[in-house]
């Protein structure tokens, strides 16, 4: 009997003891395991710029550096609240080691106090160059690879100039989107002679915009520039065309997706903007230096959702993912994923990308730098038979 009792205690203790070693393991692999958590407007106003994002997230590699790797993907509906609600729990509750998101300039920068509190690397899929300027102790925490929309103001003010444009009206979102592209293109109008002489604004989830159309048309500008994103950036566009307006229009790079040209129809022929190089991949020149990256997600892309699904938007998706592809095997020579040191190693490893091809262009961050993108990240497409083409100077 005495036997048997001892017996069944070993047995007992042998199994708490596999338990243990089993739970020991568990807690090994979670601590080996990178999070990345991702926040994108895949619904909402902004789905046209979310989904593709989304379906790039599922293209990005599981394993990187020897350590497996988890995306945690929210949709935040295009709405700036649920952009910080899903931002709390990514860093609260799954304790990831970096956030992709979200798709718009508003959630962006709502999402900078929380990721600066939670010391946890952030990089934006919006274009305002407010997100990651100045380097401050929040925007420390932040980088985007989408195209400051400084850079791509000037790339239009530019292009407007040269083609004898003198006066231009101005039409954007009533946001912080729509805020930074007029402060900007103010500037790039003065650098190159320009003279803007009207400035309207609507709301993302606007139905009409005719009466910001007429007094555009009534200050009869050369050209006008419809500063917003996604499908909502149509509406001015077919407004003014429905109006009679002769004058040539410009757009952002705000709208460069198939989906903008298919709600935007004929009534964006001839419309003009500047772009990052993946949206006419095909058509850049060989001595492109950003053509082979730019064609590499291309071919992932569209293997994945078929032949001429690839969105620009998409892109910035896959940049950041080549971002952590770089950052993560150096963070990893500091510390291990799951804690704060592993974090700020990372921070650290984003702010220092030299020389990175992405699709959109050659990335080189700094501490003043967090986007670090130059003029290879930009060319000017024009709307040419419901299709992008590119154009020259």
């Amino acid at each position: 009997m005495k036997t048997k009792l001892a017996m069944k205690k070993w047995s007992m203790k042998a199994i708490h003891a596999g338990l243990a070693a089993a739970l020991v393991s568990t807690a090994g692999v979670a601590a080996a395991q990178v999070k990345i958590g991702v926040t994108l407007s895949a619904t909402g106003p902004a789905a046209s710029l979310g989904i593709p994002e989304k379906n790039t997230i599922a293209l990005l590699p599981k394993e990187i550096g020897g350590k497996s790797v988890q995306y945690i993907v929210l949709d935040d509906a295009s709405d700036t609240s649920k952009a910080v609600q899903n931002t709390h729990k990514l860093i609260d509750e799954d304790h990831v080691d970096a956030i992709i998101g979200s798709s718009v300039t508003p959630n962006s920068l709502a999402m900078l106090d929380v990721v600066a509190q939670g010391k946890t690397p952030m990089i934006s899929l919006a274009a305002s160059a407010a997100i990651v300027q100045p380097v401050d102790d929040k925007r420390k925490w932040a980088f985007k690879p989408p195209q400051n929309d400084s850079l791509m103001a000037d790339a239009i003010a530019g292009y407007m100039e040269k083609h004898g444009v003198k006066t231009v009206g101005f039409i954007g979102f009533t946001d912080a989107y729509g805020d930074s592209w007029l402060r900007e293109f103010t500037a790039a109008a003065a650098k190159h002679n320009l003279k803007i002489v009207a400035n309207e604004r609507y709301n993302r989830t606007d139905s009409s915009v005719t009466g910001q159309a007429l007094k555009l048309m009534s200050a009869n500008p050369d050209a006008v520039l419809i500063a917003g994103s996604g499908t909502p950036s149509a509406l001015p566009a077919t407004t003014l065309k429905d109006r009679g307006y002769k004058g040539k229009i410009y757009q952002t790079h705000g709208v460069a997706n198939n989906d903008f040209l298919r709600v935007c129809g004929k009534d964006c022929e001839g419309e003009l903007l500047p772009a990052g190089p993946i949206l006419v991949a095909d058509q850049l020149p060989d001595s492109n230096p950003v053509k082979k990256s730019a064609l590499a997600y291309k071919a992932a892309y569209e293997k994945a959702y078929g032949a001429g699904t690839v969105a620009t938007f998409g892109g910035h998706a896959w940049d950041a993912g080549q971002m952590l592809q770089r950052a993560i095997p150096a963070a990893l020579k500091t510390a291990q994923p799951g804690t704060e040191a592993f974090r700020v190693a990372l921070r650290d490893a984003l702010e220092n990308i030299k020389d990175l091809p992405v699709s959109h262009g050659i990335m080189n961050t700094s501490p003043t730098d967090h986007n670090g993108l130059d003029d290879r990240a930009r060319v000017i497409v024009e709307v040419v038979n419901g299709k992008w083409k590119l154009q020259g100077d």
